[in-house]
């Protein structure tokens, strides 16, 4: 029975685990369709274009965001991050969840939307503030400077967490990880997300007819 995708956003203060559970999350399921996004920060060590991020100018951004090619975007830490809109509407269209790894400012903004119907979200806490700093200073990919701000920002995206649909405390990432892939089959199941339902109850009731 062919169902209609789901949009699965996880969201959290920087260092709490989104990222992690993200990519735990699709490699338990690979059907499932990674939303990445577009940004104007400058890539990271490793990073490619087109699998962590289209690195884009903040000239072709504001093109992007003034055509309607975005489903959400926000300004974070001086550079722009979006989720690119047609990618979506086409894994929805063919039955495929698309995860969407980003912040409170562009979950409110899917959630908002004409998708919002389609959407699940999900907030990740720390289970301590000293954990989330050790965690931003054990990634060693950041200045002193940007940890600060990381830090300080973490009381206002912290503060959104009554917004979501489920919320995971990530003491334990495997815990987490768990109650994760529980969120998600549940969803999958509900009632209203398996139109093909009504179709083959229809079918079994012809059964009972022929009987």
């Amino acid at each position: 029975m062919q169902r209609r995708g789901l949009l699965i956003i996880l969201s959290s203060p920087s260092g709490a685990g989104k990222s992690t559970l993200a990519k735990r999350l699709m490699a338990w399921d690979p059907t499932l369709k990674f939303s990445v996004s577009a940004t104007t920060r400058q890539p990271r060590p490793g990073e490619v274009d087109g699998r962590d991020y289209y690195f884009r100018t903040r000239e072709d951004f504001e093109t992007m965001v003034a055509a309607g090619e975005m489903l959400e975007h926000a300004e974070v830490f001086g550079n722009f991050y979006g989720s690119p809109k047609g990618p979506v509407e086409q894994a929805m269209k063919d039955g495929r969840d698309t995860l969407f790894d980003i912040d409170w400012q562009g979950g409110q903004q899917v959630r908002n939307s004409v998708l919002g119907n389609d959407v699940v979200s999900i907030f990740v806490l720390p289970p301590s503030i000293a954990e989330l700093e050790r965690r931003l200073r054990a990634r060693a990919q950041d200045s002193e400077e940007v940890i600060a701000g990381r830090m300080a920002k973490s009381e206002a995206e912290i503060s959104h967490w009554a917004e979501y649909d489920y919320v995971l405390i990530n003491d334990d990432i495997d815990r987490a990880e768990a109650d994760l892939k529980t969120i998600v089959t549940a969803e999958r199941m509900r009632r209203d997300r398996q139109p093909g339902l009504s179709e083959f109850v229809r079918g079994l009731n012809k059964e009972f007819e022929a009987r």
